[in-house]
């Protein structure tokens, strides 16, 4: 049978016997993160590079079997960017923008995911997660030898939590036996099956989508362009649709669509698979690499936060793979969580500031789920007239603009904009764009020599656009730095279009997360202050 190839160079952090095996109580750590995966390590990336200690928790002792999550957006390398990976991962990876969806062999359109110059990324890198996890480790190894506070700890399996008011306590198991540790805060990262989940007893609410997918990661030399294939009814017959990837190392991602009454022990014989990339490749040479099937599932929690324990990534919300919606989610949570923790410890803001992140990411995976589950009810009709209707859409979409919005072989991940959530503050940009709109995540566009996003940091910022305002304010021990931009600044046109519209200047607040906050068309400093108090989940005077 064939092997994994990713699993086997990447034990990333092999067991190491702690300190805190050897103390005579338990010790306690103001963060503890359980789940060494992309989001795991990336939370910790996060805080770590805020200069708060955090401790990463993991039974294995590095990366899993298989490519599994490739797919990586526009918005997940520029949080990666943040962090200080972004380069080493745009590097490696196969950069697309460009997709085509087809109809038994006839193509019935192609799309361009980012047909706008202006931006440091592409719209999507094709990556396998065995590397993406690498460079947020290899980082997180820069950062300790720099100072940062991380610790990441393979073999350190969680058996139990116990909850009391001000901490959580966890027993943990090891190779060298039990031992307890302390957090003021726990962050879940453990993945879709969640031991922490199941430990409080929490569960998902959602659909479980009767049909299967099978994966197949195979390595060959083939001409195919650097794009995203969709067929829906391919002709070869190895599937009710199939979609194809370009991954680094000439290595290939295809799914088939094989149904919901299948027997998975005999699809994923190497023969009964090999029968269907046959059927679909003819006369090429090829090398199996690992293969897998799932099931679709949209679910998530209730709420994010539970006490002073707090989910993050599968653990919290799952979604079905068409539409990368899942790593790139986790690490949008991320994102959200990092600086509104790290605010909350540090003593800047108040513990409902960590609420709202699950306000907010609540309200993204609602977004996401919604986009999964329309997708996957176009792709996986389960009656006569849905079956006809989405044919209808496919013929039509060959010649007709109108019904090519419609077709749905998975929306693709974007950001998601937090309208109407409660740390904005006001949108009082007349004529400002609808993208750049509060509660958006800030857009690209050429600065000088560089890119705005890599310019606008890891703080609160106040963006000036041929607008006056001081250098800095601050509020309550927060303060928001000033990047000040002229027309003579913005030599392509983009930053205008895309944070001023048909305004003449423009004032923006912006996160730490590199969200608005709140914009307006001049400084007016008690209203920043205001808007700044908002977005730190204070109450404001009337």
């Amino acid at each position: 049978m064939f092997q994994d190839r990713y699993s086997l160079a990447f034990k990333l952090y092999p067991y190491e016997r702690s300190a805190d095996q050897d103390a005579d109580s338990p010790v306690r750590h103001p963060v503890v993160v359980m789940g060494g995966g992309p989001i795991g390590v990336a939370m910790a990336l996060d805080l770590g590079l805020q200069g708060i200690p955090v401790v990463v928790l993991d039974d294995h002792e590095g990366i899993g079997m298989g490519s599994r999550a490739i797919c990586f957006a526009k918005r997940s390398m520029e949080i990666a960017g943040r962090y200080g990976c972004g380069e080493p991962m745009l590097d490696k990876g196969v950069v697309w923008n460009l997709g085509k969806v087809f109809h038994k062999e006839g193509k019935v359109f192609e799309f361009n995911l980012l047909p706008e110059e202006g931006h440091k990324y592409p719209a999507f890198i094709n990556l396998q997660q065995p590397y993406f996890e690498k460079f947020l480790v290899d980082r997180v190894r820069e950062a300790q030898a720099a100072g940062a506070p991380i610790e990441l700890r393979g073999k350190n399996r969680v058996d139990s939590v116990t909850e009391f008011d001000d901490y959580i306590e966890l027993q943990i198991t090891t190779p060298d036996g039990e031992y307890k540790l302390q957090a003021d805060w726990l962050i879940g990262a453990d993945g879709a099956s969640s031991p922490l989940r199941g430990m409080l007893g929490l569960d998902f609410e959602g659909r479980v989508f009767e049909d299967s997918f099978l994966i197949a990661d195979i390595k060959m030399t083939a001409d195919f362009p650097t794009e995203r294939w969709f067929w829906f009814e391919p002709t070869h017959g190895s599937g009710a649709s199939t979609l194809l990837h370009k991954q680094p190392d000439d290595t290939w991602r295809i799914d088939f669509q094989i149904g919901w009454d299948v027997d998975r022990k005999e699809e994923m014989k190497e023969e009964n698979i090999r029968a269907r990339l046959d059927a679909m490749l003819g006369d090429v040479e090829y090398e199996m690499v690992w293969s897998s099937i799932y099931t679709f599932q949209c679910k998530r929690m209730d709420q994010f936060r539970h006490g002073r324990v707090i989910f993050a990534g599968d653990s919290a919300h799952q979604v079905s793979p068409f539409g990368a919606r899942g790593a790139n989610s986790g690490m949008q949570d991320v994102d959200n969580l990092g600086w509104k923790l790290g605010m909350v410890i540090r003593g800047e803001a108040p513990e409902r500031l960590i609420d709202t992140y699950s306000e907010e990411r609540v309200y993204g995976a609602d977004e996401n789920i919604l986009n999964s589950t329309r997708a996957t009810d176009f792709i996986t009709p389960k009656s006569k007239v849905s079956h006809t209707f989405r044919n209808a859409v496919l013929s039509l979409a060959g010649d007709y603009e109108f019904a090519r919005p419609l077709v749905n072989s998975g929306r693709l991940s974007v950001p998601c904009t937090y309208d109407g959530l409660s740390l904005n503050g006001p949108d009082d940009l007349t004529g400002g764009p609808a993208r750049t709109r509060v509660g958006s995540a800030c857009p690209d566009a050429p600065l000088g020599a560089g890119f705005l996003l890599s310019q606008l940091g890891n703080g609160f910022q106040i963006l000036t656009i041929d607008a006056d305002a001081p250098d800095e304010i601050t509020v309550d021990g927060v303060t928001a730095k000033r990047l000040a931009i002229t027309a003579s600044d913005d030599a392509t046109g983009a930053l205008a279009e895309r944070y001023l519209g048909d305004a003449a200047s423009a004032v923006y607040l912006i996160r730490p997360d590199q969200h608005v906050a709140a914009r307006w068309d001049r400084f007016d400093e008690q209203a920043v202050q205001a808007a700044l108090q908002i977005a730190c989940g204070k109450e404001v005077a009337a």
